[in-house]
């Protein structure tokens, strides 16, 4: 019986160290594009940071328990959610600023954003990213225009890649919602990036 108990014991610690572990890989893979959504809503790196931490922490506190694939939806939701929370406390919702380049310090240093200065996970050398860069500037301005919805709605569908049912649920709107919104995002882009369009 009490052999039975250890044994039990240690299973539940094994199923905790997965899910911890699963958890863990999940919020390491996410981490880099949810601070990049952030930023390009909020226009400012360090109050996306703490969105994107406050996002993170809100996912282990409430939802660790889930089933795995049902954290990407719940992180985006909760995201958006801490995004919509900023725009009430601050009143800016036009403005918008490039999520490429360099912050300043304190002292009015310029600083490496550390999170792009992290090695490329594809392995692509920098004469690749820079032949790319002309084209990523402009996606990255005619995002910056586009609507806050318009802008969630997008990224969510094309950048995560997630269904037109999980990005309802991250957006907390109809799956109709959020087709209409991608559609005006897609076309409002394609009309802005001409050549440059896919």
């Amino acid at each position: 019986m009490q052999h039975d108990c250890v044994i039990n014991k240690r299973i539940d610690k094994d199923r905790i160290l997965d899910k911890t572990r699963a958890l863990d890989q999940f919020l390491a893979q996410i981490e880099r594009r949810a601070f990049k959504i952030a930023e390009l809503a909020v226009s400012n790196r360090e109050e996306a940071l703490d969105i994107v931490q406050d996002s993170m922490f809100s996912l282990v506190r409430k939802y660790a328990n889930r089933p795995p694939e049902e954290w990407t939806p719940l992180f985006y939701r909760i995201l958006q959610s801490r995004i919509r929370d900023w725009y009430r406390k601050n009143k800016v919702r036009s403005k918008w600023m490039s999520w490429l380049g360099l912050r300043k310090s304190e002292d009015g240093e310029e600083m490496e954003n550390a999170l792009e200065s992290l090695p490329d996970p594809h392995g692509r050398d920098p004469s690749q990213v820079v032949a790319n860069e002309h084209s990523m500037e402009r996606l990255d301005d005619a995002i910056q225009v586009l609507p806050l919805r318009q802008q969630q709605a997008f990224l969510l569908r094309t950048w995560e890649g997630l269904s037109v049912a999980d990005t309802a649920i991250a957006m907390k709107c109809s799956q109709g919602s959020v087709k209409t919104h991608y559609s005006r995002a897609v076309h409002t882009l394609r009309d802005a990036l001409e050549e440059h369009w896919i």
